[in-house]
């Protein structure tokens, strides 16, 4: 435990570095474009370019992290984010821009590293809280957004861009001295790890949600400096400083939507989000003036950090053995979230003057979203009662108000013989064994029908054909409507106790 101690904050700001740098060329963009003549069309794409590789490496170095461990992860991710960063300060065409900002990307795909590592060091009621604070290195992004703006009017934005080397080079050293050398490792082949989840739904469920709550922080984060000087006509500075505004809020209710969702129903809390959501993208949609756009823009930036919080905490609830790769797919697609956006909205914005259908289609993601979460939450719960079903001491088996058999527990299994597939859609009869007439099942049937409860001693029939003694008790299950919709039958064997 004092291990992870030391390495939470070690990869928290480990992850606020990547962040930095992955964002730098989006908040100097109104610099460089004084520089390097750009369409509308060309900053989307090169302001975009950075979130590919950022996106798709996650899903390896979360593999890897698993498989090597965070230390040497980090130390070889900062070690290939030097080049990158030294060869943008040297650009002076879009075509650098968009080799460098695709090398870039390493910034933003660390963030595979830590999620997939921390978890290790604490136990499982805690993971949405660690992966919360960890997830807060999304900070970084609001430093370069507020920074890189201030320090470029001093520097130059090509001064400002080699600045970022300290950090990089520091925390490469810092990882290489005390990161932990001893991490549990998993070394599993990574095709294995895809096809054990790959036909999971919950997975594909969980990337959506990811690709709506962080692909709306990232394509905000790198598309609101540019927008807001060209839409609004405020200053780089001012512009910068309301992104960072933006980015501070989201990464501050990250770890309150991790906590959030250890304690609470996470499904509950996703609900509200992707709501708010939708709400937010309709505002937004009807290009409203710079006040309403701030209370669009800030609303989204509360929910983003709050569902990219409560999101990773069901990663390990429902992928504890495959959580590396889990984590690098979601996490992958929440980066890919942010990279159409900021395309989209520039095609969109040419075509028709606006930026309504762009916005439009956030609520519609979200709103999609949320009808999803409302399936899952049920199936949550349904679930949880075939748990319980199944793991109850006694044998339990459940008719519908025909006496058809639908349920049975592995207990009802173990007593009588019978595994569930031989005697779902059948009669209890199958287990009658004789030893009472007629007249003793329509007592327990008119006791049913009139007190909606029967109790007592009965013989059956194992499937080997043994009689034995069985105390029942059999109660009518109704609806809200007071209507019976099944019959509950929960037995013992009484036989070794009577003998």
């Amino acid at each position: 435990m004092h291990s992870g101690k030391i390495q939470l904050p070690l990869q928290t700001l480990s992850l606020v570095v990547g962040f930095m740098v992955w964002v730098l060329i989006s908040s100097l963009m109104p610099y460089i474009k004084k520089d390097i003549p750009l369409t509308d069309n060309e900053v989307a794409l090169v302001t975009a370019v950075p979130v590919i590789l950022g996106s798709l490496m996650r899903i390896l170095l979360g593999y890897w992290a698993n498989r090597f461990g965070a230390r040497i992860m980090f130390v070889i991710s900062f070690i290939i984010i030097l080049f990158p960063v030294f060869y943008i300060s040297l650009a002076n065409s879009m075509t650098d821009l968009i080799i460098g900002g695709l090398v870039l990307g390493m910034g933003g795909a660390v963030f595979s590293i830590g999620v997939t590592s921390l978890p290790k060091y604490y136990p499982k009621e805690k993971h949405g809280f660690v992966n919360g604070i960890y997830g807060a290195g999304n900070i970084g992004t609001a430093i370069t957004a507020f920074s890189a703006p201030v320090l470029a009017n001093q520097l130059g934005w090509s001064n400002t861009v080699r600045l970022f080397l300290i950090p990089i080079i520091l925390f490469a050293l810092l990882n290489f001295l005390f990161g932990d050398r001893k991490e549990a490792k998993v070394n599993k082949p990574l095709s294995g790890q895809i096809k054990s989840v790959y036909k999971n739904e919950k997975l594909w469920f969980l990337s959506l949600f990811y690709f709506v709550t962080f692909g709306s922080f990232v394509a905000f984060t790198v598309y609101l400096p540019n927008f807001l000087v060209s839409n609004f006509g405020l200053t780089s500075v001012d512009a910068g400083l309301r992104t960072a505004g933006f980015i501070t809020i989201a990464t501050i209710m990250r770890p309150i939507g991790g906590w959030l969702g250890d304690r609470f129903n996470p499904f509950v809390i996703l609900g509200f989000v992707f709501n708010i959501l939708t709400f937010s993208g309709v505002i937004l949609s009807f290009s409203p003036n710079i006040t309403l756009y701030t209370v669009g823009c800030l609303t989204i930036a509360l929910c983003a950090g709050i569902g990219n919080g409560t999101i990773f905490k069901l990663v390990p609830y429902y992928f504890s053995k495959q959580a590396g790769i889990v984590n690098g797919i979601v996490s992958a697609m929440g980066g890919l979230g942010g990279f159409f956006p900021p395309i989209v909205l520039s095609i969109v914005f040419k075509i028709t003057g606006h930026y309504a259908i762009g916005f439009m289609s956030l609520a519609m993601f979200a709103l999609a979203s949320f009808v999803i979460i409302v399936w899952m939450y049920h199936l949550e719960k349904i679930g949880l009662e075939t748990k319980i079903m199944e793991n109850v001491g006694q044998s339990m088996m459940v008719t519908n108000v025909a006496g058809t058999i639908e349920k049975v527990n592995y207990a009802f299994t173990k007593v009588t013989g019978y595994p569930a597939e031989e005697v779902i859609g059948k009669k209890p009869n199958i287990l009658q064994s004789g030893k009472h007439d007629q007249t003793f099942y329509q007592r327990m049937w008119d006791s049913l029908q009139q007190d909606g409860y029967w109790q007592g001693e009965i013989w059956n029939k194992r499937k080997n054909g043994d009689i034995y003694l069985e105390w029942l008790t059999i109660s009518e299950v109704k609806n809200d409507a007071g209507e019976t919709k099944y019959y509950l039958g929960l037995f013992s064997d009484m036989t070794e106790q009577k003998s």
